[in-house]
Parts: structure tokens; sequence; C-alpha cells
């Protein structure tokens, strides 16, 4: 099983969505019914988040009677989830475990999309995944990408050392920037250094000075393939990571250049899974 979001995020889970109780089933009568609620895919789809919304049935008052794990794979019309208990826990943690199955599992069947896709050109090449999902969803969309066959590029400014254009031009430039680029290793050498390129000149020229990866932006495929081999030829110890607009439909092609890593955000941001949830008494 990948990791597990706490329980507090749980809590705040159903109580956005609950914060005052049911009105609709408390004015109906029928809360103290019992019944059964099942979760269906409606497509190829690789769960996520399946254990999260287990337990917020469980936290509703409902007793989960089977869950697949997150990070499988499965068609159409396999039921993966399913709780009974009273009409009460099953309406009160329906909406609220559906939502985050099929935004998490949208998420991972992206990911594994661009996984698969980029490793038919490149078996050895990793795939990562930025920081740029939505804000408050970091727990779900990493536990997605992950489940998905990923790796986070970066969790968060605390333990990466990412040098743009941004950071370099309060230090006189990038060239500036290299010449304490050892300096920099030395301070953190637990760390890896990893300096964005906009141009292929400036992308050896920071091979040269030392970084542990190179990272380009948004270059065209063909001239990306020019620099992979150079960067390899001449610099074999130094990592090649290409960004900017990688998805399911172009990975191969990037894959195929020879980078090392390719770095997206993509997987974040597309439809929703698509699964069927079905009470009945």
């Amino acid at each position: 099983m990948l990791y597990r979001i706490p329980d507090t995020d749980i809590e705040r889970f159903i109580e956005e969505d609950m914060p005052y109780g049911d009105l609709t089933t408390s004015l109906l009568g029928i809360g103290g019914e019992q019944g059964t609620i099942t979760f269906t895919s409606r497509h190829h789809t690789i769960l996520s988040c399946t254990e999260e919304a287990a337990r917020v049935l469980e936290r509703c008052g409902a007793s989960v009677l089977s869950c697949l794990p997150s990070g499988m794979a499965v068609e159409s019309g396999t039921t993966f989830l399913a709780a009974s208990g009273s009409a009460a826990s099953l309406h009160a943690g329906w909406k609220v475990a559906l939502n985050l199955l099929e935004y998490a599992s949208g998420i991972a069947t992206r990911t594994a999309s661009v996984v698969d896709a980029a490793r038919s050109a490149n078996p050895g090449i990793s795939v990562v995944t930025t920081r740029k999902s939505f804000p408050g969803t970091k727990k779900i969309a990493i536990k997605s990408i992950l489940a998905g066959g990923a790796l986070p590029h970066r969790l968060g400014l605390s333990e990466t050392i990412l040098v743009f254009r941004q950071h370099t031009a309060f230090l006189g430039g990038l060239d500036a920037f290299l010449d304490r680029i050892a300096r920099l290793k030395a301070s953190a050498p637990e760390n890896r250094v990893i300096v964005e390129a906009d141009t292929a000149e400036e992308a050896l020229k920071i091979a040269v000075a030392g970084a542990d990866v190179v990272q380009v932006d948004k270059m065209p495929v063909d001239e990306l393939a020019v620099l992979a081999g150079e960067i390899h030829r001449d610099f074999p110890e130094v990592k090649l990571s290409a960004a900017g607009g990688i998805n399911a439909g172009n990975a191969a092609a990037y894959a195929g250049t020879g980078v090392d890593i390719l770095v997206l955000s993509s997987v974040y941001f597309g439809k929703p899974a698509d699964i069927s949830a079905v009470i009945q008494p």
C-alpha cells in the first residue's frame, strides 16, 4: 500500500461536505435503514486513494466489505470498493469518497499513460512531476502520481536545490552563478544541484560547471536529441531532464531523445476518472 493520508485530512474532507449534518436524509427519516454502497469503474482505471475513500466511509459509520489497493489497474465493470451500513452513514460518505476516488484515480490513470508511453521509447527513463498541484491537494496528488508509476520532482522548496533564471537574476546572471556552483555543492553535499537552461548553449555551460542535473524547458525534440548526445558523451556523470508541455501524446518522442528524466505537470489537470457509485437497501 502507498502512504497513508492522515486522519486529520479525512476529517477535513467530511467536514467540508457536511458541517451541520445531512438535512435531506434527516428530513426523509431514512437514516436508520440499512444498505450497501459499491464503487465500480466505467473504464480502464489506475486506482488511487481507495484506502482514504474507505476510511471516509468508516469515519461516517459504515463498515468496509472490500477494497482494492491504490496502484491497481482495473477494467470497466470492476467493483473495487464496497461498504455496508445505515443510510445515514452511506449518504454522509458517498460524495466525499466518490470525488476523492475520481479525482485521484484520474491523476493516477493519466500518470500511468505518460509513464507507459515514455518507457516504450526509453525503458530506463524517470518520469517525475512538479509541485504545480492545486493548493491543498498535494497529499492526494502525490499519492496518485506514485500510484501511476511516477515520482515527485520536488515536494516543495525545503528539500531540493533547483536554480532558475529567476534566481540567477539576483546574482548577476547565469555565468556569475556558475562561478560559485562549487561552493553551492559544498554547502549541501547530500543534495543534487539542478540548474535550468533556456538554450543548448546554456545547458552545456551548466554541465561544464559541474551541476548534477541540467534541466531544459520547452526545447524542441530534434534539438533536445542533439543536446542529450553531447552531454552524455562529454559529461556522463551529468543527468539531463526535459520539462515543459510533456504529456501522454508526446512523452515517447521526448523520451526517445535520450534524456534521463521527464518533468511534467500535465497529469494533475484533466478529466476525473468515471466511477459509478450505487447505494441500495
